[in-house]
């Protein structure tokens, strides 16, 4: 299991644009389509790495607690699924539905978006404010598969909050860890 680090993408970066295939709805969407009104995430995310298991309940509820707070909330999968075929499309439909994901979960079959973003691992965060502006990157809280420390969000959602009632974010921003994106 390879702890790879966030790259740490500069804070105030302009949300990348894209155009991708949602997995869940076989629509296309952009970001401009699915960014909510106070701000948006966007996290990179696959279907079998364990850290993105030990996560992915406390992701899909922070979605849950957040969209209906002006936050849109976007996935994508990067992973090269020729060499990773458990990150198929149809496998991502399939984890969407077993983990209760019903925002979108994209597909980036060219790995640009992933590149756009300077993504590293899964899961990586990336919070940007209403002027697509990069707020927050980094991890969901410091708990991480084996170690111990019980799930929270809280560095995420602390951030998350900060962002909607115009508070200051405290730093430093810590890197997410997990499974480095599997590169083409």
């Amino acid at each position: 299991m390879a702890r790879t680090p966030s790259n740490m993408l500069p804070l105030g970066t302009i949300a990348p644009g894209f155009k991708l295939k949602d997995t869940n709805s076989n629509n296309d969407y952009s970001f401009e389509d699915l960014k909510g009104s106070k701000g948006t995430l966007v996290m990179f995310i696959c279907n079998h790495c364990p850290f993105v298991l030990h996560v992915i309940k406390e992701v899909v509820m922070i979605a849950n607690d957040y969209r209906v707070q002006g936050i849109g909330v976007i996935a994508i999968s990067s992973n090269d699924v020729e060499k990773y075929p458990q990150d198929s499309p149809e496998l991502m439909t399939e984890f969407a539905f077993e983990n209760k994901i019903d925002f979108p979960y994209l597909y980036d079959e060219s790995q640009e978006v992933a590149k756009a973003y300077d993504a590293a691992c899964t899961p990586d965060f990336y919070l940007f404010d209403d002027q697509d502006r990069l707020f927050y990157r980094g991890q969901l809280d410091d708990s991480r598969p084996g170690n111990g420390i019980p799930l929270s969000g809280t560095d995420l959602r602390s951030a998350i909050d900060a962002l909607i009632y115009n508070r200051s974010l405290k730093e430093p921003q810590k890197p997410s860890l997990g499974c480095n994106i599997k590169w083409k």
